[in-house]
């Protein structure tokens, strides 16, 4: 079942001079179409400009499209009277939690969302006690978000968006300002709502050790999909990858890299136990 589609979706970003005279249209989506399973992990990867983050702002219903459409389950993005039903529907998590993050408590914080819309009080904790469970934030409820670390308060920005019952959520660049142990915390914790509550997760990274478990990697350049398939499929194709200006995860190039020496590994390696797995063998023989 289809819980995201997009169909022939353009979008352009408009510069007018203090006139209101059209200078320059940057074309952002170009005729794009796409279909995201209920369920999937789904990462999307893409250089800056490739028009990733104006994909998500669509679904979410920031935006509207130009030319196409796009659905959320089955409601069109662009009718006012399901725009809210859409955003409980397709959550969305940006890229620096603290433009998401408004309540001085962290509990006060997760409840806002399903208060805002009228959920009853004795609901509305229920689900701050079971959104701060799933992201394992329980012990902080009563803190400050002030002085929590970024990974913290990004966690704290999913459990906010979780409390509004998704079935999906859009995760904009959301380790771009975190550190290493901050990213990998998001990622666990995305990983983690997946696979225990079905939620479908849209993630879209620049970091490409970020997508290795995605069920499905979509790559975009200049408004388009150009490339879609496992992680696996995906990063085998080196080359291709390095003509949209993408990198590979770091263990793919140095695997890449000894098979253009003449190595004898495996196509496409994405985690240092496939390496290591694959060069004992070729150490023995020496």
């Amino acid at each position: 079942m289809k819980i995201i589609k997009a169909a022939n979706l353009v979008f352009d970003y408009i510069r007018r001079n203090e006139e209101g005279e059209v200078e320059d249209v940057n074309r952002a989506l170009d005729h794009l179409n796409v279909e995201i399973e209920k369920g999937s992990f789904v990462a999307v990867l893409g250089h800056n400009g490739s028009g990733k983050s104006t994909l998500a702002k669509l679904i979410n219903g920031i935006l509207l499209p130009a030319e196409g459409t796009v659905w959320v389950s089955e409601m069109d993005t662009a009718d006012e009277e399901r725009i809210w039903d859409v955003r409980k529907t397709a959550g969305m998590v940006f890229q620096n939690p603290d433009n998401q993050i408004i309540g001085n408590i962290v509990e006060e914080d997760v409840g806002f969302g399903p208060e805002n819309i009228g959920v009853p009080t004795e609901e509305i904790w229920k689900r701050v006690d079971e959104s701060l469970r799933a992201v394992g934030m329980t012990m902080y409820r009563k803190r400050s978000p002030n002085r929590l670390s970024g990974g913290q308060k990004q966690r704290v920005a999913i459990a906010g968006v979780m409390a509004m019952k998704p079935q999906c959520i859009v995760l904009d660049e959301p380790t771009a300002m975190l550190d290493p142990n901050g990213r990998r915390d998001v990622i666990r914790t995305i990983h983690e709502l997946n696979r225990s509550e079905g939620i479908t997760i849209l993630l879209i990274t620049h970091y490409m050790e970020e997508v290795i478990d995605a069920d499905r990697v979509i790559v975009m350049d200049d408004g388009k999909i150009v490339m879609d398939g496992t992680p696996r499929e995906i990063f085998s194709r080196v080359e291709e990858l390095k003509n949209y200006r993408m990198d590979v995860p770091q263990v793919t190039e140095l695997s890449w890299e000894l098979r253009q020496r003449g190595v004898p590994l495996p196509e496409c390696i994405l985690r240092k136990e496939e390496l290591l797995e694959a060069l004992l063998p070729l150490l023995k023989e020496e």
